[in-house]
């Protein structure tokens, strides 16, 4: 699963167990709700419960509930919990390149404008929250 895939696939439970907090609610249920493969969405689950970012409770009554404030959510949080790799991960570095080429020179260029992206991604991440995402998409109605 990609990266921007697990991180919509977050989202999306995290906007659920937001909305519907603070009833736990079961892998399935989110499953269903979100139109994902409820053992995906367990993998996704575990990481963010490993994270802090989700509660997990056993029990006939139990699932899964939001752990944070959903105004102190913040997407660049739930990537990190999702993501070891950065959103643009390129090797564009090859042995075979003579060190002062045109091609070592482009590998130098592309490798400086990905990780000025990376981090204009990365801070833009941290200005949004969840209660934000949920007031955007409930004001488009």
């Amino acid at each position: 699963m990609s990266a921007s895939t697990k991180l919509s696939t977050s989202v999306k439970a995290i906007c659920f167990l937001s909305s519907n907090y603070p009833e736990p609610k079961s892998s399935p249920e989110i499953a269903e709700n979100i139109g994902i493969n409820p053992s995906k969405l367990r993998k996704i689950l575990s990481m963010l419960v490993k994270n802090d970012i989700v509660k997990s409770t056993h029990g006939t009554s139990g699932g899964f509930t939001l752990n944070r404030d959903s105004t102190e959510l913040h997407l660049q949080e739930i990537y990190c919990a999702l993501e070891d790799r950065k959103a643009f991960y390129l090797d564009v570095q090859k042995e075979d390149v003579k060190k002062n080429s045109v091609p070592a020179k482009l590998n130098s260029y592309f490798l400086e404008l990905f990780s000025d992206i990376q981090v204009d991604i990365e801070e833009k991440m941290k200005t949004i929250t969840i209660k934000s995402i949920l007031e955007n998409i409930n004001n488009e109605k």
